[in-house]
């Protein structure tokens, strides 16, 4: 009897059995869920393997959509006690607007692939919480209805057409819109290879045409491209797009998928507003390095000039909390999200990022912060 008693209190204290356990615990409803990771299986038996492929894919050996996570993993953290943590502050201003939490939605494309309200209802639950919102122009629901949505414009990230008339011709259109920031997206001019989407597709027996009539990342008929011709993203495309998106607009121009401080310093001698610091979530190249590193790099050569956010793998209240300390001004998360979209819809969206501040509050009360100007280096190890 001692023996049978000693063996399962090994099993309940065994790290094997708590993941096996967990891989069993799916919630049936968003409030169920106890932290980020619990969404994605429960998405991933709700979304169509195909739609699943385009989420989850990195390019290559899918080694840089892992080292995001081992990057922040590496990163620990210092502990500060008898410190009055009673009330914490988790509210950062960015652009004028003060948000209760630095998390925000960044953009993912053909949201409708994972849920039929597709941003619309990424949209609501934004609202809900408070929380800013990035729209990807390969958006599978146009800007005008998700700022109606969102009860405000939300920021726009663009991949840019191909010619600088059709550049023109869309910007114009996010500002009627009402958009007060236009994040460029620059990682993914040269090409990629999303080996892992390719892969897991083939297992998707069924015809695209029976639920709509694009696959995941088809620009050609989104929305924010019609009207327009045909291409984006062209790797003909240099600094000087830059500049003429800058004569152009009177939105902030952010620079997203900077990795490296020659680039931070390029972007901001080009008149940047700020950066994002991003590999694509794994999903631009294989470089293995995770956006945690070239965070540093990238603050590096931004030297308090201009606001860098940071998006890459974060998946706990702690890893934001990391980011912060390190100089980043916000935190971008795109996959977790997605998984809540995918499994719960409008809840999902609101229970991630309920999780995330709430996470980053007990982490901010275990450091002995008070605000995020309170976060900084020396609670790093």
């Amino acid at each position: 009897m001692n023996s049978r008693r000693e063996f399962f209190g090994f099993l309940a204290a065994s790290p094997f059995a708590a993941a096996l356990l967990k891989g069993q615990d799916v919630p049936s409803t968003a409030k169920e869920a106890l932290d980020i990771m619990d969404f994605e299986e429960a998405a991933h038996r709700k979304v169509p393997i195909s739609h699943w492929a385009y989420m989850a894919t990195g390019v290559d050996d899918d080694a840089t959509l892992h080292a995001n996570r081992e990057g922040l993993m590496r990163i620990k953290l210092r502990p500060r006690r008898l410190v009055d943590v009673s009330k914490v502050d988790t509210s950062v201003e960015l652009f004028g607007t003060k948000w209760p939490s630095p998390v925000y939605i960044s953009a993912c494309g053909s949201q409708k692939a994972f849920h039929p309200e597709g941003e619309v209802a990424t949209a609501h639950g934004a609202k809900a919480k408070n929380a800013a919102q990035m729209l990807s122009s390969v958006s599978s629901t146009s800007v005008e209805d998700v700022a109606q949505a969102l009860g405000r414009p939300p920021w726009y990230q663009m991949y840019a057409p191909s010619t600088l008339p059709m550049v023109d011709k869309m910007i114009h259109r996010v500002e009627a819109a009402g958009c007060t920031v236009m994040m460029l997206t620059v990682d993914v001019n040269p090409g990629r290879n999303t080996e892992t989407q390719k892969r897991l597709s083939k297992a998707d027996t069924r015809q695209c045409n029976m639920c709509h009539k694009s696959t995941p990342g088809d620009s050609n008929v989104k929305p924010m491209f019609q009207g327009l011709d045909r291409g984006m993203n062209s790797p003909s495309f240099d600094w000087k797009l830059v500049d003429h998106i800058k004569q152009t607009t009177k939105m902030k121009l952010f620079i997203k998928g900077l990795e490296t401080h020659e680039d931070a310093e390029l972007a901001i001698e080009h008149g940047a507003d700020g950066i994002v610091c991003s590999n694509h979530g794994g999903r631009a190249m294989d470089s293995c390095r995770p956006s945690i590193d070239s965070l540093v790099d990238v603050l590096g050569g931004a030297r308090g000039r201009v606001p860098v956010f940071v998006d890459g793998g974060f998946r706990r209240g702690s890893d934001v909390f990391k980011a912060l300390a390190l100089g980043a001004k916000a935190v971008g998360i795109g996959r977790p999200y997605l998984w809540g979209l995918g499994a719960f819809g409008q809840e999902g969206v609101e229970r991630v990022l309920d999780i995330f501040r709430a996470e980053l509050t007990l982490t901010m009360r275990q450091c002995g912060t008070r605000s995020l100007n309170e976060i900084n280096k020396s609670y790093l190890a």
